[in-house]
């Protein structure tokens, strides 16, 4: 017997162990390398060097691998801040990490978007760490989702045009149709670096901020203000009643 033989252990299979970490990591890698639709049971199988009946054992269906990559991809997203935090700094924090993580994996987002939530726990823990923050708040039960969704609408958006051209609204030879938006195409450039620092933000390595960046800051902070002013007006009112 070899000294492999021996460390291997007798009857120990020589095929990778799987696990579901590994199926989702290895589903993710062939996403990003080949595209969504690159994604079928033969080709994970030959990504993690498996026999296709040995990943039968371990996921169903492509729709359980989908659930296993969403709930691996979501355990990147740093929700913590609703357990000390105010709702807002929370809120803050927890929009700029989903779109950090949702940055490197942009691929996956025509489908997470619209993947039910069922079956994914870590998902459902993210959520509800964000629920319980909310409402501890005293966000009404009827706004909690709505704003979730509010968010990530803006998130998965702002993900997408991080990794857009600079250039995509330029004009070109057409700036005489559009006069005033070129305008402000232009004007847009000398407002990169003056939009004021928000407070709430999650301390980085400091880093001249692309438009994508711009806009996304600009777009959270209108959306936390309007959020404030909402929860103002129903505080007000339930005051007042």
């Amino acid at each position: 017997m070899s000294q492999d033989d021996r460390a291997r252990g007798r009857g120990r299979p020589l095929s990778p162990v799987l696990t579901q970490r590994k199926i989702a990591s290895a589903a993710v890698a062939l996403i990003q390398s080949r595209g969504y639709r690159a994604l079928t049971m033969s080709a994970l199988a030959e990504q993690l060097g498996v026999s296709a009946s040995a990943l039968y054992n371990h996921v169903g269906s492509k729709r359980d691998i989908m659930i296993l990559i969403q709930d691996r991809v979501n355990q990147d997203i740093d929700c913590g801040a609703f357990e000390s935090e105010p709702w807002d700094v929370a809120l803050d924090q927890w929009a700029r990490s989903y779109r950090d993580v949702y940055i490197r994996n942009i691929p996956l987002i025509p489908v997470m978007a619209v993947l039910p939530v069922a079956n994914s726990p870590h998902t459902l823990r993210m959520y509800e760490k964000v629920a319980t923050g909310l409402t501890r708040a005293g966000w009404p039960e009827s706004w909690v989702v709505n704003t979730i969704v509010a968010v990530e609408s803006l998130v998965f958006g702002s993900a997408y045009d991080a990794v857009a051209p600079e250039n995509i609204f330029d004009p070109g030879e057409l700036s005489d149709i559009a006069p005033v938006f070129s305008a402000a195409v232009a004007h847009r450039d000398l407002l990169l670096g003056s939009v004021p620092d928000n407070a709430a933000r999650a301390p980085e390595a400091p880093r001249t901020p692309s438009p994508a960046d711009v806009a996304f800051d600009v777009g959270l902070r209108s959306l936390l203000a309007g959020f404030r002013l909402a929860l103002q007006a129903l505080h007000d009112r339930t005051a007042a009643d």
